[in-house]
């Protein structure tokens, strides 16, 4: 399945496993790595030498390409970048910040980079910034997302008509046949991240995993907009978040209700009650929790199928 996504990457399928925080460290992303994807460790829940760690004991896991990526409102985002040249990682994907930063000087050593959007603008605006690919993701998207709420049936085809760069789906792909979609959208590949989480090496929390199977249709919500805009399972903690709404509250008073570490406590630790539990709208169609290598072989088989399909419409 060869084509600009795998040619950049050097990989077998154009998959990309989101680096997604709580979820992603060495043994999610060498599986994908080894299954023919390309996993992500997610350095937005790491300290410094914690993500190094992750990078040596993944370099150790697998033979195949990886990357990291990393959150660019990260408060140690200098070391975080300085740790990812002196481990020789190949391939940066970053996110919520500006990919000017730091480009320059991820591609002057030998680094891939490919940043994160939710918007045309900001697709274009990572284009001028010299990346390599762009991800394009939609409002239906786990976790932070952008604040236009264009879905990805929408959003793709649009930033297609103007990006020049290789185009990655993210938001809403959990299977083969979303993939499909979104590649005839005019994606060059897709990132996938819910479906990874519910997997056996996902570094979350196995009640978190467990929520995450037993979701169905209008469990999650996006909320919080004027922090960040962030799409998480309904729990205890979400309808306090509703409730405070009803006051009309301030910025500060919902940022100090929100607290600090509340999406460790439920992803990682497992608070299904007091926890932010982010997950993206498709966990309505994730039923199961199974190796990565299994998911991943799974959406290339049914990629294969629908295709046959669609050519005998």
């Amino acid at each position: 399945m060869q084509n600009k996504i795998t040619e950049l990457f050097k990989i077998e399928y154009p998959i990309i496993q989101g680096g997604m925080i709580w979820n992603s460290g060495w043994r999610l992303a060498s599986a994908v790595s080894n299954a023919g994807g390309l996993g992500l460790l997610g350095a937005g829940s790491m300290y410094p030498e914690v993500l190094r760690e992750h990078i040596i004991k993944c370099q150790k896991a697998t033979d195949k390409p990886f990357g990291v990526n990393v959150p660019m409102l990260y408060p140690d985002i200098e070391k975080i970048i300085d740790i990812i040249i002196e481990e020789g990682v190949k391939i940066v994907f970053t996110s919520a910040g500006n990919p000017k930063t730091y480009t320059s000087k991820l591609k002057e050593n030998g680094i891939a980079v490919v940043h994160v959007v939710s918007s045309v603008k900001f697709a274009l605006k990572a284009q001028e910034a010299g990346v390599d690919a762009v991800v394009a993701e939609g409002f239906e998207a786990g976790g932070h997302n952008g604040r236009e709420e264009s879905t990805t049936l929408t959003l793709i085809p649009m930033v297609k008509e103007q990006l020049q760069i290789p185009l990655i789906a993210a938001g809403g792909i959990a299977t083969g046949r979303a993939m499909l979609a979104t590649m005839v959208l005019g994606a060059d590949g897709v990132q996938v991240g819910s479906r990874f989480v519910a997997s056996n090496e996902a570094s979350s929390h196995h009640a978190f995993k467990q929520m995450v199977v037993d979701a169905k249709e209008g469990d999650t919500q996006l909320t919080l907009k004027e922090l960040a805009p962030v799409r998480m399972l309904k729990n205890e903690f979400f309808e306090s978040v509703m409730e405070l709404y009803k006051t009309n509250p301030t910025k500060e008073e919902l940022a100090k209700h929100l607290g600090r570490a509340r999406a460790k406590r439920g992803m990682f630790e497992g608070d299904l009650v007091e926890g932010e539990l982010e997950i993206g709208q498709v966990s309505g169609l994730i039923h199961d929790i199974k190796p990565a290598g299994v998911i991943l072989k799974e959406m290339v088989e049914e990629f294969q199928t629908a295709k046959k399909e669609v050519a005998s419409f």
